[in-house]
């Protein structure tokens, strides 16, 4: 099956069909951990949770997995950003092994004092971002597992990028960041995607740095406001409206920045649901209902174009980055990933039904 869009102006000789499907995950803790560790007896509930919204998804992960969490409280000299990946069918429970043998090295009570977690144990954060891949004709191997980190000193452009996607215009996109100068190290459409989205968030920290130099400030004082201005809708409205193909975009910055945005079209999948303790985002819906234990009519569906955007003080907003565009829903999440539990789903196979 292909799912394929064109856009006005593009040429049709660097289009390429659709090629992926994978699943995505993402969780935003609104409490400290000591929160999680007393109400549920363990300051590891989000990555608890990371694995369930993953293992859930076990179809669409068949080549590959992999995870990241950021840490929000980290000092200066203290790793934020941790990452772990791994081929193969067995790979959610291998990088969920590997985290847990790094907490090894603790003492018992230790492992369960949120508070030293947080300043000694890697994972211990409050974001987590994970991508199933299952590549029905593309490359393989652990280089194109995501999510794909790039790094920098400056903990707000450092980015971590994941996503549900194909993009059929690589070509042009891949001239447009080398004609501002970038080298990208890989021809890939995530490698492609990060370097331009990377290069756009260094922009806008530049920008705010200018603005808080005018105001006066200094040092760690810009650092701050840097990290506490940053605006990811800014981002992602210079990026997005080059991207053609089916996605969704999952992002988080070293600072604590996080998103997630759909095509335009509404070709790939997302749902989201928010509380006062948790936002999660997943490819499908039931995932997030039984995990969390609530309802259908509690959780949302990321619209077409739109972005679902967490800011590194816990609020979260709604974001139309791209206008939305007629509807062309893949039939390949509508039939070989979709889920007879999922209240959408079950309609239209009653409708299907119907109709014959």
């Amino acid at each position: 099956m292909k799912c394929l869009t064109l856009q006005p102006g593009i040429r049709s000789d660097t289009m390429e069909a659709l090629k992926h499907e994978c699943g995505v995950a993402l969780i935003r803790l609104l409490k400290p951990l000591e929160f999680y560790q007393q109400k549920y007896g363990t300051w590891m509930y989000g990555l608890h949770k990371l694995y369930l919204l993953m293992e859930k998804q076990h179809n669409r992960g068949q080549e590959g997995a992999g995870l990241v969490s950021v840490k929000l409280e980290a000092g200066p000299g203290e790793e934020y950003m941790f990452r772990e990946r791994a081929t193969g069918t067995g790979a959610i429970t291998e990088i969920f092994d590997k985290v847990h043998k790094q907490f090894a090295d603790s003492k018992p009570d230790k492992r369960q004092d949120p508070f030293y977690a947080k300043q000694h144990i890697p994972f211990a954060g409050e974001l987590y971002l994970g991508h199933l891949r299952y590549s029905t004709t593309g490359k393989s191997g652990i280089t194109y597992i995501h999510p794909f980190l790039r790094r920098n000193n400056w903990r707000a452009n450092n980015l971590a990028l994941c996503g549900n996607f194909n993009l059929t215009n690589v070509d042009a996109i891949f001239d447009e960041i080398t004609s501002s100068g970038q080298h990208p190290r890989q021809y890939s459409d995530t490698y492609i995607m990060l370097e331009q989205i990377g290069h756009k968030l260094d922009r806008e920290a530049e920008r705010l740095y200018r603005i808080q130099l005018n105001k006066g400030l200094k040092g760690l004082e810009i650092t701050k406001a840097i990290e506490d201005e940053i605006d990811l809708r800014n981002v992602l409205k210079k990026c997005a409206p080059q991207w053609d193909g089916g996605y969704v975009i999952c992002g988080l910055t070293g600072s604590g920045e996080s998103f997630a945005l759909r095509d335009p079209w509404g070709i790939r999948t997302a749902f989201f649901y928010a509380d006062e303790e948790i936002v999660v985002l997943a490819s499908e819906r039931p995932v997030i209902q039984t995990t969390l234990n609530v309802q259908a009519d509690d959780i949302k569906e990321l619209q077409p174009g739109q972005a679902l955007v967490i800011h590194r003080n816990g609020s979260w907003e709604l974001s139309s980055i791209i206008p939305q565009k007629a509807s062309k829903a893949c039939s390949f999440e509508r039939i070989y990933f979709s889920r007879g539990s999922d209240l959408d789903i079950y309609r239209e196979r009653k409708n299907l039904g119907k109709s014959l």
